[in-house]
């Protein structure tokens, strides 16, 4: 995917010194909202990015971090960390996910394509399998994109069709997945009439079944595996609206935890297990939840746990999640192509490079950053480090994650002299702000305080410059709320916790000794995003970005 060193132009900033250290923060789901009891940010102890804000006026502001600006749909669309940081990366706004999936499927593209072609061969005699998250959040997946899909594959030959769901409550309200099986049910009861085989086979909740990521635990694929190949799931029902009302009724159990189940016929085998010969669809747009089950469904010397029966199948991404494995090696829809990446400018111009997270985020840092492409442009250039994260438990067990090392790695990386950059994503806010947990989250986003704290002391020390920002709203708002903004209530009269990203803006701040005293953000590009940082990050590092970059956000004011 990278271009050669010659097909940059290479050029100092006229009025920018090169050769400062410079440290790129991303607080991960830190947005800016109105101050109240559920703004866990508001709530915290956050003197730092108190500070930063409140400082220097012309140093800090916010910019958008949805929708357009970071290349979904609409201004409905909340931001994710994959799209966030690969405009935070690219520094241009790409077409992404949702978007790219809409538009192949109101063209009919999608069943013109070379992936659709591949799973096409299996329906004249076998089963074509969907797997995903049900739901309209729009982060990983959207119900009416499955609704289309199930509608072009049947009138392009499938005969027989299997769903594999997994149920959300985490980018939507939880207990909302019943009102969705209810939906498609009625969509698959259609099909029926028209003679299409078509039916649910199993499910599960998206954070216990199928959905893991950065192979954080195994054990979420495999239980997926288990009732998605195998057919087998320590729950069976007869139809996926009674599995999910009944499984609900367990106080421990939610959308996002509900534990795996299988439909069975009257004499109780499961309707819908993968076998040889069969189709295969992983439905989901974004990458990082899918990459795991694409391992186990794709690669022949897998190793990660006894799959115990591996059919013969032919297998397709909604998208490609990982470029650079080319895995899935079939996919229904090209992925944005992103080239020519602020991470390759940089380094191309000298500028030495260290990327720091813990598992959760690290490839939000690199493969993300880098315009979704792993490993190094340069590995003299660049060193990466990731630190395990917590696995087993939930992140609101341990809130504090490993901010605290993470920013200890940013320490002394910038105090060795050895790079000019040092980026870490810090991801308490969103990780933790994702398991509703009010007070932990308070506890997370106090603990991503002190480590920025440690990050910019170390500047301090080094006579460098910061940027501080975030990829998108989290931690800022834990509650739903109706139109006018005040918080929902559930029957009961209990709050209704909000566990998604947000559509509110996020902050970006700049500072340290070593900027010029002259620099400050312009005032007018009122409507900045995300893909506006990276330019700004290379005129700190005292380069011109490339033109076509999206604007940078600073000026030079001569004093």
């Amino acid at each position: 995917m990278g271009t050669s060193e010659f097909s940059w132009k290479l050029a100092d900033h006229p009025k920018l010194p090169k050769g400062k250290t410079i440290a790129v923060v991303v607080l991960d789901g830190w947005g800016e909202a109105n101050p109240d009891k559920y703004n866990c940010i508001h709530i915290a102890e956050t003197p730092v990015m108190d500070s930063l804000k409140k400082g220097a006026p012309d140093r800090w502001r916010l910019v958008r971090a949805h929708g357009t600006a970071v290349g979904l749909p609409t201004e409905d669309d909340m931001g994710n960390s994959e799209v966030g940081h690969n405009a935070l990366g690219a520094g241009r706004i790409y077409a992404q996910g949702a978007k790219l999936v809409d538009y192949a499927l109101a063209s009919g593209k999608i069943y013109e394509g070379e992936g659709f072609s591949y799973i096409k061969e299996s329906f004249d005699t076998n089963t074509l399998h969907l797997i995903g998250l049900l739901s309209d959040g729009g982060v990983h997946s959207r119900l009416d994109q499955l609704q289309l899909l199930l509608k072009g594959a049947s009138e392009h030959g499938a005969k027989r069709i299997r769903l594999h769901i997994l149920t959300d409550g985490r980018d939507v309200l939880d207990g909302s997945s019943v009102g969705f099986v209810e939906t498609i049910e009625k969509d698959l009861a259609d099909l029926r009439a028209k003679g299409i085989d078509a039916q649910i086979a199993s499910g599960g909740g998206r954070m216990y079944v199928t959905m893991d990521r950065y192979e954080n635990d195994w054990e979420v694929v495999k239980r997926g595996w288990d009732a998605q190949v195998l057919g087998e799931a320590p729950y069976k029902f007869r139809s996926a609206v009674e599995a999910v009302k009944k499984l609900r009724e367990d106080p421990k159990n939610n959308d996002q935890y509900l534990p795996p189940f299988v439909i069975v016929d009257e004499e109780g085998k499961p309707v819908g297990p993968i076998v040889d010969g069969d189709a295969v669809v992983t439905l989901n747009f974004r990458a990082d939840r899918m990459v795991m089950i694409a391992k186990a469904l794709e690669y022949a010397n897998f190793d990660k746990f006894d799959r115990v029966r591996v059919p013969k199948i032919r297998y397709a991404g909604m998208l490609q999640y990982d470029g650079e494995l080319m895995l899935p090696s079939h996919y229904l829809v090209s992925p944005p192509e992103i080239e020519r990446t602020s991470g390759e400018y940089l380094v191309h111009n000298g500028v030495r490079t260290f990327a720091c997270s813990e598992t959760v985020k690290f490839g939000h840092v690199t493969f993300f950053w880098n315009g979704n492409r792993s490993g190094y442009f340069n590995p003299e250039m660049e060193e990466y480090v990731e630190i395990p994260s917590d696995s087993g438990i939930t992140f609101n067990v341990q809130p504090k994650m490993k901010a605290l090392e993470i920013a200890e790695k940013a320490r002394n990386a910038i105090l060795s002299g050895k790079f000019h950059q040092v980026r870490v994503n810090l991801p308490n806010s969103d990780m933790v702000g994702h398991t509703g947990d009010i007070e932990a989250t308070i506890v997370a986003c106090k603990a991503a305080d002190e480590a920025v704290k440690m990050i910019l002391d170390a500047i301090e020390q080094v006579g460098g410059i910061h940027l501080v920002t975030a990829d998108h709203g989290n931690a800022e708002d834990m509650v739903k709320r109706n139109k006018k903004g005040d918080p929902l209530l559930d029957k009961e009269g209990k709050i209704q916790i909000l566990t998604s990203h947000t559509l509110q803006p996020v902050p970006i701040a700049i500072g340290g000794p070593g900027l010029a005293p002259g620099v400050k953000f312009r005032k007018d590009i009122p409507s900045g995003g995300l893909a506006n940082v990276a330019a700004t990050v290379i005129n700190l590092h005292g380069l011109e970005a490339p033109a076509d970059y999206e604007p940078t956000l600073i000026e030079v004011v001569d004093n």
